[in-house]
């Protein structure tokens, strides 16, 4: 198990890394079409909304209440020689498409009501004929273009969570590049066509999820799965799915939630604060996805089948070795964004309309939001542990402590520190999170971090400081930093990433950790009962 874990979680992992790269260049296209202005945030913001609905019936609650459900019929059709889960496979995509196509259009129709939501500042604008009355305006037909991405790819996740669980994982890693190719060539090529920019981007959105969900069907007909979907509100497992769901919408999707707050909050502040959350967010998004998610989208199926098969030493083994690897990625990525942050944002949106402004503000927000990159990755590996038992409840409460929390923290640190005050409060809200999270999975008995984990951490956090520092005192000021040329900055930036990597490596080694202390420990569980 240990080798086949390694094996999908490399090939999710470079997956991921080529959707990643994309991303960062469609955000560096992005900033040099608008930069942080008005066209920007409007353009972020219509871009959120379809996005939180898609973690709430895509990957996010649905694959998690879908995925354990799932694995429990394939190991039923392995002992009993049935077919029932291509019929769950049918049931599923024919009731999640209904549901799914009402969403849209409703979303579609509602749009204005939409954005007065969770855009209360500037429908207030809007209303009172103030200022930014045209962005309330420009957020309502743009969500008009942007939410049909919702019915793509919420079908297209479902394809990938079924993907997923037959061991087929390079397949739905692979399929958000498309996304950001999409993006790409409509910023380019469709810009000049149109009013402005923020519709072109739309429009990016919008065949981008087409073109997902398209790639997907070729490789459902090669699996065997892809079926007639079928209306089935009241099957056994369709109906499993739904309680499960309930619950799950609020859980797993809290950290949406608080960035959707955050927007709310954040249209009342002043012009670009939307934009630089966006821009560091993408930068945050960066390591959580390519290690934090990568592992996670490994684990779910990998949990689901242990806990229908009763492994319960394997199972808490798994989690432990998810947790180690996450932090051996994440704590260099943390300390070296940190001394990097400000000439990584300079190189990679610094021109056109992005100023040397913007790179200030954008990297204050950074600085916040990586306070909690470990804790995002331990959320997205600790999860699972709930969900792959069926178990949607617990994460609902700790979900809903969580998004109190952080709305309490917003209230505190907003007024103070602007959109930066909004930034501490979600990774405040998140490191509580994942710390309920894991004393929630320790009161059940079902895991307890090893003590061989723990060493294993206080070593990182060792060799990420002795990295930082290192790199911290032979980097150039920020001053210096603004006075190189693109080439400079590229050779200097990748100079210094590349110090960094080796130092921490340097360190872990002299001590004494070795890679074979990351593969999966099925004898030792260190669950006190």
């Amino acid at each position: 198990m240990s080798k086949k874990l390694i094996k999908s979680g490399i090939i999710v992992s470079a997956m991921t890394m080529i959707s990643r790269v994309l991303g960062l260049v469609r955000d560096v296209v992005i900033a040099n079409v608008m930069g942080t202005g008005a066209g920007a945030d409007v353009f972020f913001f219509a871009n959120k909304i379809p996005n939180f609905l898609r973690r709430l019936f895509a990957e996010g609650a649905f694959a998690q209440a879908f995925v354990p459900v799932l694995s429990e019929y394939q190991a039923q059709d392995e002992q009993n020689g049935t077919n029932e889960t291509r019929k769950l496979i049918a049931q599923v995509s024919g009731t999640l498409g209904v549901v799914i196509s009402l969403v849209t259009l409703v979303g579609m129709i509602a749009s204005p009501v939409i954005v007065a939501l969770f855009g209360f500042g500037w429908f207030l604008d809007w209303f009172n004929d103030g200022p930014q009355a045209d962005k309330f305006l420009l957020a309502s037909s743009l969500l008009k273009i942007t939410f049909p991405y919702l019915w793509f790819i919420s079908l297209t996740a479902l394809a990938g969570a079924i993907l997923n669980t037959l061991g087929k994982f390079a397949v739905a890693a692979f399929t958000p590049v498309l996304l950001n190719v999409c993006i790409i060539a409509c910023a380019i090529y469709l810009t000049p066509l149109l009013e402005l920019p923020a519709y072109a981007l739309a429009w990016g959105v919008f065949f981008g999820g087409l073109v997902q969900f398209l790639f997907q069907i070729p490789f459902l007909y090669r699996a065997g799965v892809l079926v007639k979907p079928k209306w089935a509100w009241h099957s056994k497992g369709v109906s499993k799915i739904r309680k499960l769901i309930v619950p799950a919408l609020f859980g797993v999707s809290v950290t949406q939630i608080n960035l959707l707050l955050d927007t709310l909050i954040a249209s009342f502040l002043v012009t670009g604060s939307i934009s630089w959350l966006y821009y560091a967010d993408r930068l945050l998004e960066f390591p959580l996805g390519l290690f934090g998610i990568g592992i996670a989208t490994v684990i779910l199926p990998s949990l689901s089948g242990l806990h229908a098969r009763d492994n319960k030493q394997e199972f808490s083994a798994t989690i432990d070795w998810g947790l180690r690897v996450v932090s051996l990625m994440g704590m260099p990525a943390l300390a070296g964004l940190m001394v990097l942050a400000q000439p990584i944002i300079m190189l990679l949106f610094m021109r056109g309309e992005f100023t040397q402004t913007d790179v200030m503000q954008v990297s204050y927000a950074l600085y916040a939001y990586l306070a909690g990159l470990v804790s995002f990755m331990f959320i997205k590996i600790l999860a699972p542990g709930f969900y792959s038992r069926q178990d949607t409840k617990t994460p609902v409460k700790i979900g809903i402590k969580a998004m109190v929390a952080n709305m309490v923290f917003n209230l505190m640190l907003a007024p103070f520190f602007g959109y930066v005050g909004l930034a501490m409060a979600t990774t405040m809200s998140a490191t509580l999170n994942a710390y309920w999270l894991y004393r929630g999975l320790k009161a059940d008995e079902v895991f307890q971090l090893s003590k061989t984990t723990k060493q294993y951490i206080v070593k990182l956090i060792v060799a990420a400081g002795i990295m930082a520092i290192s790199v911290y005192q032979v980097t150039p000021n920020f001053e210096q930093w603004l006075t190189y040329s693109l080439s400079e900055l590229t050779i200097k930036v990748f100079s210094y990433i590349a110090l960094g990597v080796g130092i921490y490596f340097v360190v872990l080694f002299t001590l004494g950790i070795r890679i074979d202390d990351f593969k999966v420990e099925k004898k030792s569980t260190n669950i006190t009962r």
